[in-house]
């Protein structure tokens, strides 16, 4: 049997990942895992992040496992954790939420559901005081953010958990009262002659040889002064009651991380820290067989990890079978209440908001004939847009739809204008009748207008048209400004209407042998205009008319006019590091503030073991070279560098 961990990005997120997006269901990518029980944790940055509502039946309910799930109660995808136990090698006998006892299900767990006896009480810990002095008198805050499952499989008690990160000062009351409760429910359950196993994210190292930089002498000489790494260095062997089951097959492996910074990249060199652990009591160590990391498994910044059992052992004389000793030798039995395919909306017993939107039975549903004849038929849209299409293509008039076909549409109330004052529509639908609000209009149509009226707004029309033309065919073109001018044939000029003022200067008609209104210059001319402009700004002196004339004369070669060009739209190259000579990397702020979307660079080589954080965090003499430098500049000094180089060249 295989008992695996891993603190994910999500159970909606993993399958984006190669090799998790070949698989169709969330089952195939447990059975691909290889787990008979399979722990996944959570952070708030954003890892499980999901809720009850959000998980979806292909997350909760898996063919292969029963599942069990742990949210936070206030904060949504703040964290969480779950467990999949297979249904053939792993049923659980028992399950509950949280540490402290108090988060129970509806309704509340009978004695006989229940995983204790006894639970963790405040009065009766040691808990930290938070920065206003005050102590915990309550320990079900410490499980209101989804951070425990503990399942009984018979042979031991399993604890998969996601212990606090100290995001800041503050936090380190909460991060520590948290460990304490945790050590406090492991003492009552060992009181209680079970055998226990820890599994998941702790965030702690437990020793320098956990960390990257650990090997460090200012690290490794005050490694042990923060007091959840004290803490956990007295939880643990060889005082403490639990076993580092890892560190047990593999004492002194080096580089045997489980998390890494993917901001930095820093998985490419582990650099990183091991903060997932298999904690278990000294029980339970001849059942198992091996340990290990699986740092190539990738879709989070961890990496899974894994014990195996065994399937059979020999205790006092006498041989065991995992399968007895975990309970699963008899009948196939239901797992616990807390498992998430009782819940409610997997059960049918609660109703669903899309219950109401969808389609209702053929038997339910009233045919045409059952419609009350005097009610009136509402026409729908696609079929009104057809008739007008299908009229429109032909040109003949519109049918109007009969009274009782009529859709009412109330409008303000406004004076009707008599039918000789209403506009007619051009096109064809110009003889449809106009709705002005009352019962005549919307089967009467608008009187034709005479036949002097029709021929006066004809004529008008092409007049109209006619000067358009001309007024387009003598519009000027951006592409004349850029050609070379015919002499050969006169130029084109624009005609202006007699009801529109002239241009100052011209007139309504120009005669066809004057000069161009707008005159156009070569290529070649443009161009050197260009590179004198270019020139003359990039210059921190005045040019003398002589200089300008030179200046001219060069540019009009096409090589010195390509080059301008490029020069003008070329990007900045990025700068260099100082230490390494290599180029630097770019990034843009995307954090709030007033830096928010400013590009800058840093060096682009990768951060590993001593790389150089600043001599204000890394003291000089444990620099190592081979690794990411200090080098930081902003992307707009990088510009007003480059531009006060090229006019030092310019000059």
């Amino acid at each position: 049997m295989r008992i695996l961990s891993w603190n994910i990005n999500g159970v909606r997120t993993i399958p984006q990942y190669h090799p998790w997006n070949a698989f169709k269901t969330w089952d195939g990518v447990l059975r691909e895992l290889g787990g008979d029980i399979i722990c996944f944790q959570g952070s708030c940055a954003p890892e499980m992040k999901t809720t009850r509502a959000a998980i979806g039946r292909n997350f909760a309910v898996p063919d292969s496992f029963d599942s069990f799930f742990s949210f936070p109660a206030n904060k949504g995808g703040y964290s969480g954790v779950a467990v999949y136990a297979d249904v053939n090698t792993a049923v659980p006998l028992k399950a509950e939420e949280g540490l402290s006892g108090k988060l129970q299900p509806k309704p509340p767990l009978v004695p006989q559901e229940r995983v204790s006896a006894s639970y963790p009480h405040a009065h009766e810990m040691d808990l930290m005081e938070d920065a206003d002095g005050n102590t915990l008198h309550d320990l079900q805050a410490l499980d209101s953010e989804g951070r425990a499952l503990v399942v009984d499989f018979g042979l031991f008690v399993l604890i998969n958990l996601y212990c606090p990160n100290e995001t800041s000062d503050a936090r380190l009351p909460f991060k520590m009262n948290y460990h304490f409760m945790l050590q406090e429910r492991v003492r009552k359950l060992i009181e209680e002659k079970r055998e226990v196993i820890v599994v998941g994210d702790i965030n702690v190292c437990a020793a320098p040889i956990d960390h990257c930089d650990g090997h460090l002498p200012s690290n490794a000489s005050t490694f042990w002064e923060h007091p959840a790494r004290a803490w956990f260095h007295r939880w643990i062997g060889p005082d403490g009651p639990l076993i580092d089951v890892l560190r047990k097959f593999w004492p002194d492996r080096k580089g045997m991380y489980t998390c890494w910074n993917t901001k930095i990249s820093a998985r490419d060199t582990n650099y990183g820290t091991r903060i997932d652990y298999f904690l278990v009591t000294p029980g339970l160590l001849p059942w198992i067989s091996h340990g290990d990391i699986q740092p190539s498994v990738k879709g989070s910044d961890h990496c899974p990890i894994y014990i195996d059992l065994h399937d059979e052992i020999t205790l006092d004389g006498e041989k065991r079978t995992l399968r007895e000793a975990m309970k699963m030798d008899g009948s196939k039995r239901e797992a616990p209440r807390l498992a998430a395919k009782y819940w409610n909306e997997f059960t049918g017993k609660q109703m669903l908001m899309s219950n109401f939107f969808g389609k209702r039975a053929a038997s339910d549903s009233k045919s045409a004939s059952e419609i009350p004849a005097s009610k009136p038929v509402q026409p729908s849209l696609s079929t009104a847009f057809d008739a007008l299409a299908s009229s429109s293509g032909l040109g003949a008039p519109c049918s109007v739809p009969s009274p009782s076909e009529q859709v009412s549409v109330r409008e303000p109330k406004v004076e009707s204008p008599s039918p000789s004052h209403i506009p007619r529509v051009a096109g064809p639908y110009s003889n449809l009748a106009v709705d002005n609000g009352t019962p005549s209009s919307r089967t009467k149509s608008i009187p034709r207008p005479s036949q002097e009226q029709r021929k006066r707004q004809r004529s008008d029309a092409a007049s109209s048209s006619s000067k358009t033309k001309k007024l387009k065919s003598g519009q000027a073109k951006l592409s004349s400004f850029f050609t070379k001018s015919s002499t050969s044939q006169p130029s084109d000029v624009i005609e202006v209407s007699d009801s529109e003022p002239a241009l100052a200067g011209t007139s309504s008609r120009a005669p066809s042998s004057s000069p161009p209104l707008y005159p156009t210059e070569t290529q070649e001319q443009l161009d050197a205009d260009f590179r004198l402009a270019q020139e003359l700004s990039f210059s921190q002196e005045s040019t003398s008319p002589s200089q300008s004339e030179s200046v001219l004369s060069q540019s009009k070669d096409p090589t010195q006019s390509k080059k301008a060009w490029s020069t003008l739209f070329a990007p900045v190259p990025p700068p260099k590091c100082a230490v390494h000579g290599e180029p630097a990397k770019e990034f843009r702020v995307n954090k709030p503030g007033p830096n928010k979307g400013k590009v800058f660079y840093v060096c682009s080589r990768p951060v590993g073991p001593g790389y150089d954080k600043g001599r204000s965090e890394r003291l000089r003499e444990e620099v190592d070279p081979q690794y990411k430098c200090d080098f930081f500049k902003w992307a707009s000094e990088v510009k007003r560098e480059a531009l006060r180089a090229h006019g030092e060249k310019g000059t």
